[in-house]
């Protein structure tokens, strides 16, 4: 990486901006994770851009209104968008029934992390970038802390379903199924996974697929549309799923029950999210819903579960045994580490392990927006979000965001009310009754 430096006017302005959104950019304390931290925004972004994106929204605006709020006429405004658009850095949403399209500034995590490693080739020096990402992540705690700190994160373990117990188990939602979850989306794309990018940069990178990363419904139709991934039929979509589940991968889905946009194919080594649990001690993946279950007469002991477990949430233990003078070996399975993904129970031989109910799963958002209150919430963001610096109400967004505060627990919306202190969602909270 370049000499440690200042950063320039407009990219303060820009980190600033980054603060308002449910995943936050923080400034990190140690010298060379806040060289990594300084050194992204100005790989990505050029001075002109990181003015323009200090100034957009965090939540999705028409042309029209953004025009109005920077002052910038629409024909003049929307190929800057456009070219941003391209590099990740601003999304552009387009609603299916009218074709009118919203733009936001991109989040650091989904957003322009991921979309600056997607692609093999382009503008982006992929080695520099890759330097300042693990020097950002990986040198201080700061971005793990925000992203994948809180009780309600990014992303949610979804288990291997050939793993799952034979008897009948209480009903296994479609939500919870990542063959439902692909299957019953309506478009999907497939990217080069972006952690297994940054590692091959750094050359760390394993062994396991590439071109993992799968992108659902809005998602994909972004993706294919920036040329960050391509476009796959549904029996491909879920042709890499199950390639997945046989070489170990962790399937880690939007943690949300509806309309989720990507499902990643994850390993305990790359992936960033995981690196969370592994490196920072951090509850970064929301649990399946499911625990391993042991039968003792069929294990041999053979340590593949302990191995294969992504989180390293299984050891081996010594256990006494009638008419034998040596221990046996058996996992020991730490249930508030383990994600529930059934990694363990694919990697035994011997038909040892199967997943049941169980484990230590939280409450997975309705949807993007629940999601998106529930974090902001959490890291005392609500006011940013529900008004976003003077950007207006926008009824449909703050219609969604306080069906949303209603259905949060009592505690929960007192805790919103006190950070919003605004007399429409005191009324509103208020006005709710479980």
């Amino acid at each position: 990486m370049g000499h440690l430096g200042r950063l320039k006017e407009q990219y303060r302005e820009l980190a600033d901006r980054l603060q308002a959104g449910p995943v936050a950019y923080p400034e990190p304390e140690d010298p060379v994770a806040r060289e990594g931290w300084r050194e992204i925004l100005e790989i990505l972004f050029t001075p002109e851009e990181a003015a323009l994106a200090a100034r957009l929204p965090v939540r999705p605006m028409s042309l029209e209104r953004l025009s109005a709020r920077l002052g910038i006429a629409p024909e003049a405004l929307r190929p800057r968008l456009e070219a941003m658009a391209d590099k990740g850095l601003v999304m552009d949403l387009v609603h299916g029934r009218s074709g009118r399209t919203a733009w936001l500034l991109s989040p650091p995590v989904v957003g322009f992390f991921e979309y600056s490693l997607m692609r093999a080739k382009d503008s982006i020096p992929k080695k520099r970038m890759a330097d300042a990402l693990h020097a950002y992540t990986h040198g201080d705690d700061a971005f793990a802390r925000d992203a994948f700190g809180g009780a309600t994160t990014i992303g949610r373990a979804l288990v291997h379903e050939p793993a799952l117990a034979e008897e009948p188990l209480p009903e296994v939602l479609d939500w919870q199924r990542a063959t439902a979850v692909v299957g019953n989306a309506r478009a999907w794309a497939v990217s080069l996974c972006f952690c297994r990018h940054k590692a091959e940069h750094l050359g760390t990178a394993c062994g396991a697929p590439m071109d993992a990363c799968l992108s659902l419904d809005g998602g994909a139709e972004f993706v294919v549309r920036r040329g960050f991934g391509r476009a796959v039929e549904r029996g491909e979509a879920l042709e890499l799923l199950a390639r997945s589940r046989e070489a170990g991968l962790v399937q880690i889905a939007d943690n949300v029950q509806r309309r989720p946009t990507f499902v990643c194919n994850c390993c305990g080594c790359c992936c960033e999210q995981l690196q969370g649990a592994n490196r920072w001690g951090l509850a970064s993946v929301n649990p399946s819903g499911f625990a391993p279950r042991h039968a003792p007469g069929a294990c041999s002991g053979c340590s593949r579960c302990a191995r294969a477990c992504p989180v390293a949430a299984i050891q081996m233990v010594p256990e006494r045994r009638e008419g034998t003078p040596r221990n046996a070996l058996v996992p020991a399975f730490d249930l508030a580490r383990c994600i529930g993904c059934g990694v363990c129970a694919t990697a035994c031989h011997k038909g040892a392990l199967a997943m049941a109910a169980g484990g230590s799963p939280r409450p997975v958002p309705a949807d993007a927006v629940e999601r998106m209150v529930r974090m902001a919430i959490e890291r005392g963001r609500l006011a940013d979000l529900l008004f976003d610096e003077g950007a207006g109400t926008w009824p449909r967004f703050l219609h969604h965001a306080v069906r949303a505060l209603t259905r949060l627990p009592v505690a929960s919306r007192l805790v919103a009310a006190e950070q919003v202190k605004s007399r429409f969602v005191r009324a509103a909270l208020a006005g709710f009754r479980r």
